[in-house]
């Protein structure tokens, strides 16, 4: 399924992409309701599914908004709350503002060319069949442990840092190369959200750090920017597992400590690196210190994630105020109540990101 087809609509009249029958206003005074997909076979074709009255009782108490520019469902959870936020962080401007993003199905689509966006750690091919397997057959042991809902996170933790170290140890002995890197990312269907890059472009501009945290591949992270977006920015760091090549290109160590989904914070901020602008650079002595001080005063924080346990990734911060946005791409008639409760801002169906960019720019606008 591919996104449909964005279209520019005013935010004060009838939302084509929500209504019961035909149309109907953005606060319809009686649920339930359907929603036009933004992900369909055909951009020319859209499709509606029914939500329970419960879901649709749901958005209609907790007011679904929609950005001029997002075009797309947003859930607020409390509008006031919302403003109050907002009014706050452009009081004291964006030198106190830094952005926390996770990397795949956050900053990367969920759909890509029709078909389910890979991730930054599922794209990755050794090039050598059995140990290929050998990494599948340690996903679907651990992979069912990770989302247990009977597993204490104390003992998840251990899990993770078990399954993360033996796959690191099968990269290594596959005698995984860089090129094998390049090869796996040319070939993967991983794409950005439209608007990314004009949100990277509007917060290295107002020089805000961004900060992302990723429980895969530093070195395959950044390919994806070589690759995808043909550039870096400066003001970007990424806390992720980093590879070390020997000379010949292939995988011989791992750098530092292991970032796995339950400890992707700010403890971990030491591990900051900026993105290179080829494989092999190092950090340069004028780009900013990795040891935290970049983020350290600013204690106001706008975090992206599509998972709830995104919202962990500001731990570490003793931030004032922090705005979540979350990204449901999918399952929404089962997820909607949790991640309307626990984000502040959820945007819905794989949306792009040009609801953010609204919203930095308006914490970054002059004081009224």
């Amino acid at each position: 399924m591919t996104p449909c087809a964005l279209q520019r609509i005013n935010p004060t009249t009838t939302l084509p992409f929500l209504r019961r029958t035909a149309t109907a206003p953005l606060f319809p005074s009686k649920p339930p309701f359907s929603f036009l997909s933004s992900t369909s076979p055909s951009p020319h074709l859209r499709f509606s599914f029914s939500l329970s009255r419960g879901v649709a009782h749901l958005l209609h108490k907790r007011r679904c908004l929609c950005s001029k520019l997002a075009m797309s469902q947003v859930v607020v959870r409390d509008p006031d709350v919302l403003e109050r936020k907002k009014a706050s962080i452009r009081d004291v401007g964006p030198g106190k503002l830094q952005v926390i993003a996770d990397f795949d199905g956050t900053l990367t689509k969920y759909w890509c060319n029709g078909v389910r966006g890979q991730t930054s750690h599922s794209l990755l091919q050794q090039g050598n069949a059995e140990y290929d397997a050998k990494r599948q057959a340690l996903h679907e042991y651990y992979h069912p442990l990770e989302i247990s809902p009977t597993i204490p996170i104390e003992e998840k933790t251990k899990l993770m840092e078990e399954w993360w170290e033996k796959t690191h140890g099968l990269l290594i002995e596959g005698g995984l190369t860089y090129d094998a890197i390049r090869k796996s990312v040319a070939d993967a269907s991983i794409t950005f959200r439209d608007g990314v890059v004009q949100l990277f472009e509007f917060l290295e501009e107002k020089d805000i750090p961004v900060v992302i945290f990723s429980a895969g591949l530093a070195d395959i992270i950044e390919e994806v920017f070589r690759q995808k977006l043909h550039r870096s920015f400066k003001n970007i760091k990424i806390v992720s597992n980093r590879m070390q090549f020997d000379e010949s290109g292939r995988l011989v160590a791992f750098k530092g400590k292991t970032i796995h989904v339950f400890n992707k914070n700010e403890h971990a901020i030491d591990m900051a690196a900026p993105i290179h602008d080829k494989f092999g650079s190092s950090d340069s002595p004028d780009s900013p210190d990795v040891n935290g001080t970049f983020v350290k005063d600013r204690t106001n924080i706008v975090l992206l994630g599509d998972g709830l346990g995104d919202l962990g990734m500001s731990d570490g911060v003793s931030f004032e105020h922090r705005i979540a946005v979350g990204f449901l791409n999918s399952n929404i008639e089962k997820s909607l109540k949790d991640y309307s409760e626990a984000f502040d801002i959820v945007f819905l169906n794989d949306a792009p990101m040009w609801g953010v960019v609204d919203l930095v720019s308006e914490l970054c606008s002059m004081k009224q």
